[in-house]
This record gives C-alpha cells, sequence and structure tokens, in this order.
C-alpha cells in the first residue's frame, strides 16, 4: 500500500509548488487551491506569505 506524502511538486508550480503539493495530497485542483490561498491571505492581512514561507521551506520537494 503506497502511503501519502506531503511534498512540493517540481512539475505543477508556480512559485514554488507548496500549493501544487498540497492539491495532490489532498485530492484537489490547484488552481482551486492557489485561489483559496490568495483569498485567504488577502483576507488575513497577508499572513498567508508567512506560512507559504515556512511551507516552503519545511516540505520536501518530490524526486
Amino acid at each position: 500500500m503506497s502511503e501519502k506524502k506531503l511534498r512540493r511538486t517540481p512539475d505543477d508550480k508556480m512559485i514554488g509548488g507548496v500549493c501544487g503539493g498540497l492539491a495532490k495530497y489532498f485530492g484537489l485542483d490547484s488552481t482551486l487551491v492557489r485561489i483559496a490561498y490568495t483569498l485567504l491571505s488577502i483576507c488575513t492581512a497577508f499572513s498567508g506569505v508567512l506560512v507559504y514561507i515556512v511551507l516552503l521551506l519545511l516540505m520536501p520537494e518530490e524526486d
């Protein structure tokens, strides 16, 4: 059985592959994840940028 791992995607990325990796992990469309992230980031006074940077540093990239 294959276990799911949260990883950044090198093939579905715009900046660092974080949203693409989250979309792949949860089985969602990456465009929807990017739109939701952008809206959430704007509504929280851009604290989402800090979260993105932390995830970019902590999430390993896919092989």
